[in-house]
């Protein structure tokens, strides 16, 4: 491995965990604090109205979008595999054969999901004062789809060598100009919620391009020749069985949240509003989380690709700790501060939104822990190579979801929508611990898979 990048395979796991996670957590705080800044220009200069319509399109980006970050670290993983086996020609045709299944993605899916997105929002009750507004919105979020694939690939690529800190100051850089450009699109072209989506699109562009730019000039990375990206079955196929399925585990847990948000657009505007309000909130706090999932997916797959298995044990248990020290603080945090946070995005602490937030946020918070457990053991899974396993994780989610839903339409109203994500956290993590379990007893499930 260049001496440039981090080498999960050797030394203290703790250090290099948290090492190579910091960038990612970076880049979700980042993220998250340009999501809720985007809320509050959405909520403060196009109004109520406009916040509910893009509450409305989240649980199709999770399912669409969330569809494709997760193949895209799917796909990622053989890679990080071949670097930790330090097999450079393997390297290079991972990353050569790439370009062609993220085009292929990208030439089905942008169409597919324009096409039908006012369709989708139609099914899911979307309340008529925000339909226009919600199927404006979605249509540009949904052309972006090459420029997210095109990012997400990127930087998962960059981490599968063991820099994380790259696509971090890219997205930092990305996330400055995406606000820049929604408030010009906003206030000196008037394009309403469309130019929101638009600045969207083009940073994650921008974002793509220099993880790009990065990888091709630098000179710290494996170079790939025309000839790496002739079309290979066995490295074309291995990708697929990988990365496809963490693909559709995130689109079933997302089932779930469209099933949820279906439920809440029959609760009303405020309950759309509020609960979209709240959510923001929560990912700025949990999407840390993820990273540090997404950290422990490449410390797994690169020790994976050595044969270090002590190593991999040792991740959990670390990686566990982390999340259990983090979710702590971050509870205390939102108690702290929620007043505050739930005023900025909606400009007021008093009416039935600010209430619906507030509830959302406070119940949910308790159960942080449980989301940051479930990113480690999922992880796990899918570092290890274990994807079709990690799929039906998602079904955990998806059920969770689902019955929060009903229970909101049938007996418990807006209550449920507050318990919904930590059931369905609970039982896809219940699910991933049996699973582990199962592995660690029957080692040989651990071999490497060429």
């Amino acid at each position: 491995m260049n001496e440039n990048n981090l080498d999960l395979t050797t030394g203290s796991p703790l250090a290099k965990i948290i090492r190579f996670s910091l960038p990612l957590v970076g880049g979700s705080i980042f993220q998250q604090l340009y999501n809720f800044i985007d809320t509050m220009i959405v909520g403060r200069l196009l109004g109520i109205d406009a916040l509910a319509a893009v509450g409305a399109y989240y649980p199709l980006s999770f399912l669409v979008l969330g569809f494709i970050q997760g193949s895209c670290v799917g796909f990622s993983i053989p890679l990080a595999q071949s670097v930790g086996a330090n097999e450079d020609r393997n390297s290079r045709q991972y990353l050569g054969n790439a370009i062609w299944l993220c085009i292929i993605i990208a030439a089905i899916l942008t169409p597919v999901m324009m096409i039908f997105a006012g369709n989708i929002l139609a099914v899911l009750n979307t309340p008529h004062e925000i339909m226009k507004l919600a199927t404006i919105f979605t249509v540009v979020s949904f052309a972006g789809i090459p420029a997210n694939i095109l990012y997400n690939y990127s930087a998962n690529a960059l981490r599968a060598f063991g820099d994380s800190t790259r696509p971090f100051y890219f997205l930092i850089g990305s996330l400055v100009l995406n606000i820049i450009l929604a408030l010009v699109f906003i206030e000196e072209f008037h394009t309403g919620i469309a130019g929101v989506a638009f600045a969207t699109v083009i940073s994650e562009f921008v974002s793509g391009l220099l993880n790009i730019w990065w990888m091709v000039y630098s000179g710290r990375f494996i170079r790939i020749s025309l000839a790496d990206t002739k079309f290979s079955l066995h490295h074309f196929n291995r990708m697929c069985i990988i990365g496809f399925p963490m693909g559709f585990e995130y689109s079933i847990s997302a089932i779930g949240a469209v099933i949820m948000q279906d439920a809440i657009n029959l609760l009303g505007t405020a309950a759309v509003a509020g609960q979209s309000a709240g959510e923001k909130i929560r990912q700025l706090f949990t999407l840390p989380m993820e990273s540090v999932g997404m950290a422990i997916a490449t410390y797994m797959a690169q020790n994976y690709g050595a044969r270090k298995i002590d190593r991999i044990k040792k991740g959990i248990i670390q990686g566990s700790l982390i999340q259990l020290t983090y979710s702590f603080l971050a509870f205390i945090v939102v108690m702290v501060f929620k007043k505050t946070l739930i005023a900025a995005v909606l400009g007021t602490t008093t009416g039935t939104v600010y209430d619906r937030a507030d509830q959302y946020l406070t119940i949910i918070s308790f159960f942080f822990i449980i989301h940051g457990l479930l990113m480690i053991f999922r992880n796990t899974l899918q570092g290890l190579g274990h994807s079709i396993y990690a799929i039906f994780s998602g079904f955990g989610e998806l059920i969770g979801r689902s019955f929060g839903g009903v229970l909101s339409i049938t007996s418990m109203g807006y209550i449920a929508i507050c318990y919904s994500n930590q059931i369905a956290w609970g039982l896809s993590l219940l699910y991933c611990v049996l699973i582990m379990w199962r592995l660690f007893k029957r080692d040989e499930q651990l071999k490497v898979n060429k």
